[in-house]
């Protein structure tokens, strides 16, 4: 068995598209498929707007905050929770007190083959 760290004190810092206060872990990439990362956006935080280079789940796995796509219109989010954006989707989110999630980036994503919709899709 070997363990591995994927805490905020090992990932790196993000500025890119005007985000603050924001700590990426890269946890494994598998292979040509997909790309699984850990973000831990601290309190006041957000990951600014920018368009998704592919398909991107993003899971709340702790804390809550506001998600968004390309209708501007903000989504409260919370621990158990995801948000899905399509490939070149326009997309942010934010968090006034502090939020961590996993984010998957796949050229095909289907989150609705397994979990449940909390809403229909944007426009």
């Amino acid at each position: 068995m070997k363990i591995f760290r994927f805490d905020s004190d090992v990932g790196q810092e993000i500025d890119q598209f005007g985000s603050v206060n924001v700590t990426i872990s890269k946890i494994v990439h598998l292979k040509n498929d997909a790309v699984v990362h850990c973000v831990y956006i601290r309190p006041n935080g957000k990951i600014g707007s920018h368009q998704a280079v592919t398909q991107q789940l993003f899971l709340l796995v702790q804390g809550e905050g506001w998600v968004r796509g390309e209708s501007n219109e903000k989504h409260t989010i919370q621990a158990g929770q995801a948000a899905f954006w399509e490939k070149d989707e326009w997309h942010e989110s934010s968090t006034g007190t502090g939020m961590t999630a996993v984010i998957i980036e796949a050229v095909h994503i289907d989150p609705a083959e397994f979990m449940s919709a909390l809403q229909k899709d944007e426009p």
